[in-house]
């Protein structure tokens, strides 16, 4: 019998990636909507390269500090600025089009679980990213649903999802449909970009946004 010695079906994280790789490269401008630990800023400042840049935003100082940290050591801080602020403003950050934005949805990873993401900021951040997105950009979002509130977000970026126009963007869902809760990736990719109606976020939490 012939043994297949390589892992096919990767991690969600690493599905991102190699959804993102396909659309961004050296020169490219790319926002990484949850900056957390650092890992995914890193991955974009890699891709990027000198020429391009990376806006990282989290709403967690702490956040903020490791993923400058991490840069630091592997010598790629110029190419990413770094924003303390919700995702939700990124439109007030960002002063031209994008090849590329990344949404982790949910909680810190080692930080505090009851500071999550929540639908409200998270569809207005989202809605902000398809108008950003240059036609061919593509927009990646991680949903982590399996924690108190992921549910009722998970929802809410359904609902988004659900009223993007097939003529104007592509789509694509992955699951892990047997694993309890499993984190998903969501892929759009935009070509021409409206959306059919523009969502209004719904209104079940006031409280701050918090990026993973």
């Amino acid at each position: 019998m012939v043994v297949i010695g390589v892992k096919i079906i990767q991690s969600v994280v690493d599905l991102s990636h190699w959804f993102l790789s396909r659309a961004v490269q050296e020169g490219s401008m790319v926002i990484d909507a949850t900056a957390g630990n650092g890992h995914d800023t890193l991955f974009l400042a890699n891709l990027v390269g000198p020429s391009g840049k990376v806006y990282a935003f989290d709403i967690q100082e702490k956040a903020l500090e490791t993923t400058k940290a991490l840069l630091a050591a592997h010598g790629l801080e110029e190419r990413v600025q770094l924003i303390h602020n919700g995702h939700e403003k990124m439109d007030k950050y960002v002063p031209q089009k994008v090849h590329a934005v990344l949404f982790n949805l949910g909680y810190l990873p080692g930080g505090d679980r009851n500071i999550i993401t929540y639908p409200d900021t998270t569809v207005q951040a989202l809605n902000k990213s398809i108008h950003l997105l240059v036609p061919g950009g593509v927009l990646a979002i991680v949903v982590y649903w399996g924690h108190p509130g992921g549910g009722e977000e998970k929802e809410a970026v359904e609902e988004w999802m659900g009223q993007l126009s097939p003529a104007e963007y592509d789509l694509m869902k992955i699951t892990f449909p047997n694993k309890n809760k499993a984190p998903y990736l969501i892929g759009v990719q935009k070509k021409s970009g409206r959306l059919k109606n523009e969502i209004c976020p719904p209104k079940k939490n006031s409280r701050d946004n918090r990026e993973l």
